[in-house]
């Protein structure tokens, strides 16, 4: 029987793990946590999906009680900016469509859209929500979608039911100081020290660490969250790593941390805009936002990288530390083998275009809960458990890949690159029947990923790929009830508009 669990690692990766496995497990298994004060954290401000609640309810924390103590924010979004030309933005909402008779709003849009008005303004209220930077929940802490309030309990993503209309910002570092004192008043152990040495016996499984302070520490399964280090799963245990270089061009990222001058100005979104070498993301926190430019260094440098994006959000702040990071793109052919799990950028990372991050790691806490093993550590018990996070990334992989392909943006070398670039196996057959007629659940990718077909449609028709006519079908019925269902989403949302705070209202109302 396993009895203990070895950590290696902190940041959020691994005091989410030490956390979750506490809830889950108790007294009945011992955990340890080792950490270095050496190790620099790669955390610079998290955006999430909604599927973060059951993670947040599973540990049985109210978020009226976490997220102000970690600098929190709401979003209901990702607002894409000058993916297509300059100027222009789309949203990608935590938002699934209406059907009408039988047909999505999506297909109906389509047919009766006359040019006037995006897709995402005429069929979701997001778009208005997000525009006008309006909290999702009232002053008294009501949500505005009543149906969806209540705490999940233990329920994982597997229990997905509904869809949730937002997720969270958050700064990663509060996160893990946050679950680090949750973990430890549940039992688990703190060690802050430098593994020096990763003990093996003749069969290749771990059998300890040697700490520099604490010497050896020993356990029966060990968690590799050393991030891009992945000091366990690869150097210690020989894993593959498979990078995505042929697909996806990014590889580097430069952040800042820059106050808002105006700090009302929050918004509920997650911002990604288009740079002539990559992308820049914007993070609003309740006092700062978090910013960064993930580029390639094949058409950019690194100082070139920063001083692009000093001029976007901080011109004149020389005195903000810029923190430089060389991202490895890629997964772990498996994230598990033989006692050594990797949690985090240990195992898999793609570039944060969707904020895939946190539900990674969300994902592989809770599956190694579910295939949580026997002293024997069963290959085929383990080999579920790898198929499953490998085809969760390759998911994204594609998705983020789709970003890239369908982007009207053409005007620097980086974006023409990002045309001719190899796509995956399986996305080409998407791409071209994307033109044809809308995705859904039978032709996007067919394994969990963390992503529905709305958010392939968001992405499709937000980007331009947009099926080249309607459903036939639409012309034989009547339209009525479909122009009903647009003037409700506009009533609906301006009505949400006059009632619903400000994010910056309802959040400085929380942090009392």
């Amino acid at each position: 029987m396993i009895r203990s669990v070895v950590i290696v690692g902190g940041g959020t990766a691994g005091w989410m793990t030490a956390s979750y496995l506490k809830a889950a497990f108790a007294d009945k298994i011992d955990i340890t946590l080792i950490e270095s004060a050496q190790v620099k954290r790669i955390g610079v401000g998290e955006a999430t999906f909604s599927t973060v609640r059951h993670f947040f309810d599973y540990l049985g924390l109210d978020e009226a009680d976490w997220l102000p103590k970690c600098a929190g924010g709401y979003k209901m979004a990702i607002r894409f900016e000058d993916w297509n030309k300059m100027g222009e933005h789309f949203y990608h909402p935590f938002e699934k469509y209406r059907t009408i008779d039988g047909f999505s709003i999506a297909d109906w849009w389509l047919e009766l859209n006359d040019g006037t008005v995006p897709f995402d303004r005429a069929c979701l209220i997001t778009a208005a929500l997000c525009d006008a930077k309006r909290s999702p929940r009232m002053m008294d802490g009501t949500m505005f979608a009543a149906d969806l309030e209540g705490a999940l309990g233990k329920t994982t993503l597997d229990d997905k039911r509904a869809q949730f209309p937002y997720a969270y910002h958050f700064d990663a570092d509060e996160v893990a100081k946050y679950l680090s004192g949750y973990s430890v008043r549940r039992g688990a152990k703190h060690i802050v020290d430098n593994v020096e040495h990763i003990a093996q016996d003749e069969r290749g499984y771990i059998t300890h660490v040697v700490t520099k302070e604490h010497g050896e520490v020993h356990g029966d399964l060990f968690v590799d969250c050393t991030g891009f280090l992945s000091l366990l799963i690869n150097k210690t245990m020989g894993g593959r790593f498979i990078p995505f270089t042929d697909v996806l061009p990014n590889n580097r990222a430069v952040a800042l941390r820059v106050p808002r001058e105006e700090a009302t100005d929050m918004a509920p979104y997650t911002t990604a805009r288009a740079m002539k070498a990559g992308w820049m993301w914007t993070i609003p926190l309740f006092r700062r936002n978090g910013n960064g430019y993930v580029y390639s260094d094949q058409f950019i440098s690194p100082e070139e990288a920063e001083l692009e994006l000093r001029n976007k959000v901080a011109p004149g702040r020389d005195d903000l530390t810029a923190n430089h990071i060389q991202m490895r793109i890629g997964r772990n052919e498996n994230s598990w083998i033989k006692n050594c799990v990797a949690v985090g950028l240990s195992s898999a990372f793609v570039e944060p275009l969707e904020s895939t991050g946190i539900f990674f790691i969300q994902h592989a806490i809770e599956q190694l809960v579910k295939h949580f093993p026997s002293e024997h550590f069963d290959d085929a018990h383990i080999a579920a458990y790898n198929q499953r996070m490998a085809r969760a990334v390759d998911g994204v992989k594609e998705l983020l890949v789709l970003h890239y392909k369908s982007a009207l943006r053409n005007d620097t070398p980086y974006w023409h690159e990002a045309k001719v670039r190899a796509v995956p196996d399986g996305l080409q057959p998407r791409l071209d029947l994307a033109t044809e007629r809308l995705l859904d659940e039978e032709t996007i990718y067919p394994h969990f990923h963390g992503f529905e077909s709305f958010s392939w449609v968001s992405m499709t028709l937000g980007l331009g790929r947009v099926p080249r006519r309607p459903n036939p079908a639409l012309k034989h019925l009547d339209p009525t009830n479909a122009l009903k269902e647009f003037d409700r989403i506009q009533r609906e949302g301006a009505e949400l508009v006059a009632t619903l705070p400000s994010v910056h209202e309802y959040l400085e109302h929380i942090n009392r």
